[in-house]
Parts: C-alpha cells; sequence; structure tokens
C-alpha cells in the first residue's frame, strides 16, 4: 500500500476501543461471524475471519464460501477504512459496491484489507482485497461510501431501543 495517498485520520480513528470493545456486542455480525481487526491505520483496515463449512457449499473440488459472505467481509474491510477518516459527528452509508470474485475462497483464514483510495467532503471512495491465509488474492472490490451526519435520518450512531430495534428515526 505504499503507493497510498497521505490519508488524515478523522476523529473516529481514535475510537477504536469504544468500537471493537462497546459497539460490537451480539447480535452484531463481526460477534456472531467472528471477525477479528488485525490493523487499524487512518486510512485502511485489516479483518480477519475463519471460514468454516457451515458457509461453505459443497463442490467437486471441496468446499467452497458462498459469495455474499466473501462480500461482507470485504465490506467490513473497506467501512474499516472510511470510518477511520470521518468526525464524531459523521456517519457514513454504502451507496455502491462492487466485488470481482478471482478465485474461489475456500475453507481457513480470509483476510480482507480495505483502504480509502479517496475521501472529500460528501464521499469516500475505498477499495479492498480478500486474500487466503498464504496470500493468494481471492476477490477484489471498490465501494462508494456517502458521509452523513451521524444524527438524524440516517440515525446509524443513535442508541438503541432496550429490545434491539434501531432508533425510530433510523426505521426508514
Amino acid at each position: 500500500m505504499s503507493d497510498r495517498p497521505q490519508i488524515t485520520p478523522g476523529e473516529r480513528f481514535a475510537d477504536i476501543d469504544e468500537w471493537d470493545h462497546q459497539r460490537v456486542k451480539p447480535p452484531h455480525i463481526w460477534a456472531t461471524l467472528g471477525y477479528r481487526r488485525l490493523s487499524w491505520e487512518p486510512g485502511a483496515t485489516e479483518v480477519a475471519w475463519d471460514a468454516t463449512e457451515n458457509y461453505c457449499f459443497p463442490t467437486a473440488g471441496g468446499p467452497v464460501v458462498q459469495g455474499g459472505l466473501v462480500t461482507a467481509l470485504l465490506d467490513a474491510a473497506m467501512g474499516g477504512s472510511c470510518w477511520t477518516v470521518l468526525n464524531r459527528d459523521q456517519a457514513f452509508l454504502t451507496a455502491d459496491l462492487r466485488v470481482e470474485f478471482l478465485r474461489s475462497a475456500q475453507l481457513g483464514t480470509l483476510i480482507a484489507r480495505g483502504w480509502v483510495v479517496r475521501r472529500t467532503r460528501r464521499v469516500v471512495f475505498c477499495a479492498g482485497e480478500l486474500r487466503s491465509s498464504d496470500g493468494t488474492v481471492l476477490a477484489s472490490s471498490r465501494c462508494t461510501q456517502v458521509v452523513l451526519p451521524a444524527s438524524g435520518r440516517a440515525g446509524r450512531y443513535e442508541k438503541y431501543s432496550e429490545d434491539g430495534a434501531p432508533p425510530e428515526d433510523a426505521r426508514g
């Protein structure tokens, strides 16, 4: 990633402990699937996941990880990279997500790295790669994240109800 432009961290970059330890509790997808953050830097993050047969479909060549799970892992890595450049009064929503499946993902540890390609006032462009534990590139991805206020209609970072429901302003 040495050819990446210098990325300025946002205020949320300092909030990694709050994110990883306070907000990521079941039934959050990270806790449910067992994602692990391997690295965290301004404009980039790396996430690992252990793919088991429970998340695969059978093929003649052995179990293959379902493509939606590959996409989810790449989305988590790119979303994390976007998070690092936002301020506390900002949230983001994915406007566009593209994945190219280069090779089938099989059982074992998968590692997704996401990074910010460009940050504007209203949009963050990200890219990502998924690799097997031996370093083979399995998929690549790009996404466009729209920057929104953290409160109001987006409501992404407002408190959830006691019963786990999203805030009233985030229910669509």
